[in-house]
């Protein structure tokens, strides 16, 4: 009787958006990223994005970018805003350009984190944009307060801890599938970044 010997090579590492190595998320699939400073960090990945990026938000409720703000990161231009004016309509859109597979990278502004079916149809979405085009897209839901969406790739929080010194935010990684919680203070985030690794305290 013949046997199989499993192979003891490491698996390859999957394709992933990293500004930093601390900080990577894998294309294909759907992020979260919560705290006061979330849409910093969506244009801080869009920075490390070449082509369009897509982002939507209802049209009630939600400030609009600051185009000033966002010369910071990347060009207005680039940006292809949608306003959804129903709720159910803010992961349609997702969902349906997740799918299509032309777009890097898609953010949603959502007003609380989604379901885990919801969850899961942007996973397959984008998995299957990828099949068709080649281009391998990344989801990137923001949501208020500490997050808490079921079933995303990872769970990015970020806050401002600015000081007389210059500006810093606070990032940490509260949940990834393929590594474990941790926390930095991030300097030179439009420049060169600058991650010090801190003490992670347990959030609720």
């Amino acid at each position: 009787m013949s046997t199989h010997l499993l192979s003891r090579r490491s698996e390859r590492p999957r394709p992933a958006l990293a500004p930093v190595p601390e900080v990577s998320l894998t294309l294909t699939r759907l992020h979260e990223a919560c705290g006061n400073a979330r849409h910093t960090f969506a244009l801080w990945l869009a920075r490390h994005t070449q082509g369009p990026v897509f982002w939507i938000a209802p049209d009630w409720g939600t400030a609009p970018l600051n185009p000033d703000g966002m010369l910071r990161f990347i060009h207005p231009g680039r940006v292809t805003f949608i306003a959804p004016r129903r709720p159910d309509e803010l992961l349609w859109c997702m969902e349906e350009i997740l799918r299509a597979g032309i777009v890097p990278l898609v953010v949603a502004d959502l007003p609380g984190p989604p379901g885990l079916t919801p969850v899961r149809r942007l996973h397959l979405a984008a998995e299957t944009g990828a099949a068709e085009t080649g281009q391998k897209p990344l989801g990137l839901i923001l949501t208020p307060a500490e997050g808490g969406a079921q079933g995303i790739e990872s769970r990015w929080h970020m806050a401002p801890a600015h000081s007389l010194e210059g500006d810093a935010w606070r990032l940490t990684r509260l949940r990834a599938r393929d590594a474990a919680p941790a926390s930095w203070q991030v300097t030179g985030l439009t420049d060169t970044p600058q991650l010090t690794s801190e003490t992670l305290h347990e959030t609720a």
